[in-house]
């Protein structure tokens, strides 16, 4: 379907939905309002200064997003993408920040939090599990109330409380094609007045769309998932409040296809089979868990200390293999992966939160501390020129971090200006030790196989390093009120990431020495209103961020994609721009259109070999100059079987560079997009309770690539073909 033939079909929906809407009752609507946490004290969206994207539960209903993957088309600049080592991986980049490897030696750009706890390692996420209550992403450096390494942003999700007092149950089930099944329960206990259990059960089942010639498993991207969650909530008294959870999350997906492909502009044909010379291949097979304990103490009527506490535990095992074609290449694909990770965390948060008498004066002042350790073990067989002769790689890594930090915002709001002028100050101070060691031995294996020895270069083939990271970094928020439903802002912020190891550095020498932190000072400009009695609601903002001692991760040896360097090269500067318009354009229609602008580009990266500015050969990654999404809504007049409300959605975002090196600079994914709709029946005659949906996605059927890169040859991974099927809701 042409984007021309995409575009005429939404204009004759919204049409037709005017027409049928105009004779709809004259009571007046407005769009409701959104509460978010952004800024760890419940607030209105449109009074947060933060650029920031928040779904509520119905919307994620609507839209039919159920994790951390669905937020790709509704996000602009945010960008997911797999992993290429890790099929349950997805790598998180938000105004064109992000991390382009998945390392248990270095952390995020991007923070993950399930209801305020941090998440180091997303994979195996149990956000899914839990009956969502919202999602926030919040674009731009969070350096004063986010540690661990925010720079680029945080997406915080927030599960729905057990509610004491009364029974609540939801069941979702859904059939899809390729056998697709899943099964989503919740139920919520009420345990006399002051005590609530709610229990949640998942199960997800899919084939994927490419078939495997070679042994092993029978599809490449199958999806095999399993989890659930336990959340009690205690009211000790009328102002000590205390929840506990605990997740368990089991993925046994099968690898994604690493098809071979062609570079830009030409795209591949979405493959239906991959090679037979594929051999073993394995479902990944990942478990995480998690407990919290959030305690929440009203001291009084203007003051609330909260205590966050966090502890998670993951084991993932992956098994990636890359271009196993049909082109014969002896009896080993051109490159695999398999390994198997440890990792463990504690955290724990105490946060006061408080105002003024005359509501001059609001603070949120806290104490952080994170643990963690860990171990990976990982092989790597790659192919060499004869076909006869791979090089494996086997290596062990562990590591020990600890973080502490300190901070502090507040707001004051002068006698001055109506009472109109808001003044923000903040800061966080972190303190992070980061240890790390790796041991790594090599093995030829030629038509006689090699012995495996360890690295020569090593002794006793190991490395060590240890490092400590010192920040502080400020912010500063300057807000006015232009009337009751209008503000605007101007905030400062510091962004700090932390530095680390690369495991895939040339050398033991090269792993020992790690790099450096990396700063960035983020400057944004922000217009928040709402205007006809609250029926059209508009966002926007404008940012810069300036780099400095900037990470960059690149190809040490394009004949071997397991071996990169990881330095602090130098500066780079990134400006955007983000609009975001709601509109309830009569009863029941409602439409969102999002706009995004993202300008990336290295200003000076200097050369770790020749101290030369060699910044004219670096990219950006993951960071499309435009980006939109529009999504309608329509609650359609009463029909006798009862109300239905269809959801279209359409997103499109430009092309981007997939690699760091302009030496892979045809390594761009083209611009493509997404097609979705869902079209629910509910209030139903005699069946109070019960929702019935129908739903598309990628109703083009548009071919396109979501992650592209060099596994030895020009590799891609494929975004799904056209997938439906319905869902069936009761609820009481």
């Amino acid at each position: 379907m042409s984007r021309k033939k995409i575009a005429s079909a939404i204009c004759l929906m919204l049409g037709e939905a005017v027409v049928a809407n105009s004779v709809a009752a004259k009571q007046p609507e407005q769009l409701e309002e959104i509460i978010v946490t952004a800024e760890k004290r419940a607030e209105s969206l449109q009074k947060t200064n933060i650029s920031i994207v928040a779904l509520t539960e119905d919307s994620l209903e609507i839209r039919g997003i159920s994790g951390l993957t669905d937020l790709r088309s509704q996000v602009p600049n945010l960008q997911l993408t797999p992993h290429p080592n890790s099929a349950g991986t997805a790598l998180l980049y938000i105004r064109g920040i992000g991390l382009t490897d998945d390392q248990i030696t270095q952390d995020p750009s991007v923070a993950m939090y399930v209801d305020g706890i941090y998440v180091a390692r997303s994979q195996g996420l149990a956000s899914s599990v839990a009956e969502l209550e919202r999602v926030e992403v919040l674009r731009g450096p969070q350096g004063t109330l986010y540690g661990r390494n925010a720079t680029g942003g945080a997406v915080n999700f927030i599960s729905k409380a057990p509610s004491t007092g009364e029974w609540r149950f939801k069941q979702q089930i859904s059939f899809g094609n390729r056998d697709r099944f899943d099964a989503r329960t919740s139920v919520n206990v009420p345990i006399g007045e002051d005590f609530a259990v709610r229990i949640g059960y998942l199960k997800e089942k899919e084939n994927g769309f490419i078939k495997n010639l070679g042994t092993g498993v029978a599809r490449y991207g199958d999806k095999d998932r399993e989890a659930w969650r336990i959340d009690a909530l205690w009211k000790a008294s009328n102002t000590v409040t205390v929840r506990y959870a605990y997740d368990e999350t089991n993925i046994n997906d099968t690898p994604f296809y690493a098809a071979p492909a062609t570079l830009f502009p030409k795209i591949t044909d979405r493959p239906t089979a991959g090679g037979a010379l594929a051999r073993n291949v394995l479902p990944n097979d990942v478990k995480s868990s998690g407990h919290s304990l959030t305690v929440t103490w009203d001291v009084g009527p203007r003051m609330q200390i909260k205590s966050l506490t966090g502890y998670r535990k993951l084991d993932n095992f992956q098994n990636q293999i890359f271009y196993a074609n049909p082109v014969t290449l002896g009896n080993y694909p051109l490159l695999q992966n398999a390994g198997r990770t440890h990792q463990e965390q504690l955290s724990e948060e105490l946060q006061f939160l408080g105002s003024s008498a005359d509501d001059r004066w609001k603070y949120v002042a806290g104490i952080y501390y994170f643990w963690e350790k860990g171990d990976a073990n990982a092989i790597t067989q790659t192919i060499r020129n004869p076909v006869n002769s791979v090089t494996a790689s086997l290596q062990n890594q562990q590591i020990h971090n600890e973080s502490t930090a300190l901070f502090g915002q507040a707001t004051w709001t002068p006698d001055v200006l109506d009472n109109r002028l808001h003044l923000t100050v903040g800061g966080r101070w972190s303190s992070d030790s980061r240890s790390a060691s790796k041991y790594q031995a090599s093995q030829t294996i030629l038509p006689v196989r090699g012995a495996i020895v360890p690295d020569p270069t090593a002794p006793g083939g190991v490395a060590n390093g240890d490092k400590d990271f010192r920040n502080f970094s400020p912010s500063f928020v300057a807000a006015y009120d232009i009337n009751d439903t209008t503000n605007v802002y101007g905030k400062v912020v510091r962004g700090y990431k932390s530095g680390g190891y690369n495991v895939r550095a040339p050398s033991p020498a090269a792993f020992a020495q790690g790099f450096s932190e990396e700063t960035l000072e983020s400057t944004e400009l922000g217009l928040k209103t709402q205007m006809f009695n609250n029926k059209l609601r508009l966002n926007s903002a404008l940012f810069q961020a300036k780099y400095d001692d900037i990470q960059v991760n690149v190809q040490a040896d394009p004949l071997n994609p397991a071996i990169t360097n990881i330095f602090n090269a130098g500066k780079a500067t990134i400006r955007g721009l983000e609009l975001e318009a709601t509109a309830l354009l009569t009863r029941g229609l409602v439409i969102n259109a999002n706009y995004a602008y993202l300008y990336a580009n290295y200003d000076k990266v200097v050369s770790p070999a020749t101290g030369k500015d060699v910044s004219s050969t670096f990219r950006f990654p993951n960071a499309p100059g435009h980006a939109a999404n529009v999504d309608i809504t329509y609650e359609l007049p009463r029909i006798p079987v009862g109300l239905l409300t269809a959801n279209l959605n359409y997103s499109w975002q430009g092309q981007k560079f997939s690699q760091t090196s302009v030496a892979t600079s045809q390594y761009i994914i083209g611009d493509y997009s997404l097609l979705n709709a869902r079209l629910s029946l509910s209030e139903m005659p005699g069946l109070k309770g019960v929702r019935l949906a129908v739903w598309g996605k990628n109703l083009a059927d548009t071919k396109y690539y979501v992650g592209h890169f060099n596994a030895g040859a020009p590799t891609a991974v494929f975004g799904a073909p056209r997938s439906y099927g319905i869902d069936m809701i009761y609820e009481f």
